[in-house]
């Protein structure tokens, strides 16, 4: 009785084209493409300013939206100042790309929030830009989603920033051996 290995391949997988961070004038905050799509830097400012002209007039304060925009599927909601979007193929499920910008504006609340009184805004996102370009790396990777929930997004985002440390594969030999150094004597005091 032999068992047959199937190739998941990244077809097989729910991907995403791109995550846009625009603000309340459809200018860009952050933004992360993952598909050849758009290939020109004017291409994507083209479709960011036409999606977000497109959403503009909705009301997508409350719940995440959902629409069909030159054969893309684009779920987005606004908060406060701030328009998410999330743009996949037309073949995508909504209601996987809808749990995406759900984890991603919330990992970006709760990320955000002890740098703001009330919701996210505008200028306490461009200051902490740092971590939404590390929320989006934690939600997607090469447009294969890898994680829909926003407790672990920013439990993993801030674990990244608190530590700080340098990936040990981009470490110079100095920092290594500091590293290891480190962590020696770490053990040999515990």
């Amino acid at each position: 009785m032999g068992h047959e290995y199937k190739d998941y391949s990244k077809e097989s997988c729910p991907s995403v084209k791109n995550i846009l961070l625009l603000d309340s004038e459809g200018k860009r905050v952050a933004v992360k493409y993952f598909s050849d799509d758009w290939p020109t830097h004017s291409a994507k400012l083209a479709f960011e300013k036409s999606v977000f002209a497109k959403t503009l007039k909705t009301n997508a304060r409350s719940e995440v939206e959902i629409t069909m925009f030159d054969g893309y599927v684009v779920v987005y909601k606004f908060v406060h100042d701030l328009h998410f979007f999330v743009t996949a193929g037309d073949d995508e499920n909504e209601l996987i790309l809808a749990s995406v910008l759900q984890g991603f504006c919330d990992a970006v609340g709760l990320l955000l929030s002890p740098f703001s009184r009330n919701d996210v805004e505008k200028r306490t996102a461009l200051e902490n830009l740092d971590l939404i370009l590390l929320c989006i790396d934690e939600i997607v990777d090469g447009g294969i989603i890898l994680e829909t929930d926003a407790n672990t997004i920013a439990g993993k985002v801030a674990a990244n920033a608190v530590d700080g440390a340098v990936p040990f594969s981009e470490q110079t030999i100095t920092q290594a051996l500091a590293t290891a150094r480190e962590h020696l004597a770490r053990s040999l005091l515990k």
